[in-house]
């Protein structure tokens, strides 16, 4: 039996402007395709074979776009928002989730495996599980460090700060759904304090390998370089 998988699909992808004024983030091309075509193939060839799509801004263009997935062999239907839901609130729209399923944003060139990412959460009878990454970001200003008189004590010339970020990809239990309200705005981030403060433990599975989020611009040329200089990684 093949495997679930949903894709946040439903952003205005604000931040990668002007390539989403008229066309959809998910659909921005990285080398010649559009980068969810991409997951479209990566999750096909980890044995996901049915995908909901969370559609919102210009859901019109993805959905005449991927249609039903007979193009790549699989099953792909819609879940229509009418307001914007952030990132978690769109699972409370899908009826028929199974019991543990893929949840990933829909904007995302990664090396993951997929398949072995999902059976560490089944295996470990996981409610959440979060794939990360080690991200570096150089500040583009000199930092100032003070005392309690505005004294000088520490300069630092465009630092580099490191993070354990999320990948926007995770490995989800149907009762999560519990934490969820109804047609709310509910991201990530409520989810996130609302384990917390229940004392629910979240499974963190750092990945070593490639990882950009093309909702940043800087990324997003990035990501167009690294694919193009070496397909395999992504695509078999």
């Amino acid at each position: 039996m093949g495997k679930r998988a949903v894709i946040l699909a439903g952003g205005q992808g604000t931040r990668l402007k002007p390539y989403t004024i008229v066309l959809p983030k998910p659909l921005v091309p990285v080398g010649s395709l559009p980068i969810m075509e991409i997951l479209l193939n990566q999750l096909k060839d980890a044995g996901f074979t049915h995908i909901t799509i969370a559609v919102n801004h210009l859901a019109e263009i993805i959905m005449a776009y991927f249609q039903d997935g007979k193009k790549w062999g699989i099953t792909i239907d819609y879940s229509i928002e009418d307001m914007p839901l952030s990132t978690m609130g769109p699972l409370k729209l899908i009826k028929d989730l199974p019991d543990n399923f893929l949840v990933m944003n829909g904007d995302v060139l990664t090396d993951l495996n997929f398949e072995s990412f999902m059976e560490n959460h089944l295996n470990e009878k996981r409610l959440f599980s979060i794939s990360s990454f080690i991200r570096t970001d150089k500040s583009e200003y000199g930092v100032l460090n003070i005392n309690e008189q505005n004294e000088l004590t520490e300069f630092k010339e465009k630092p580099e700060y490191t993070f354990q970020v999320s990948m926007g990809i995770y490995a989800v239990n149907k009762k999560i759904l519990d934490y969820i309200p109804e047609q709310s705005f509910f991201g990530f981030d409520h989810l996130m304090y609302k384990l917390l403060e229940e004392k629910q433990p979240v499974k963190v599975i750092p990945h070593t390998g490639i990882w950009l989020d093309i909702g940043r611009p800087t990324d997003y040329q990035l990501a167009i370089d690294t694919f193009e200089s070496d397909q395999k990684k992504f695509m078999k």
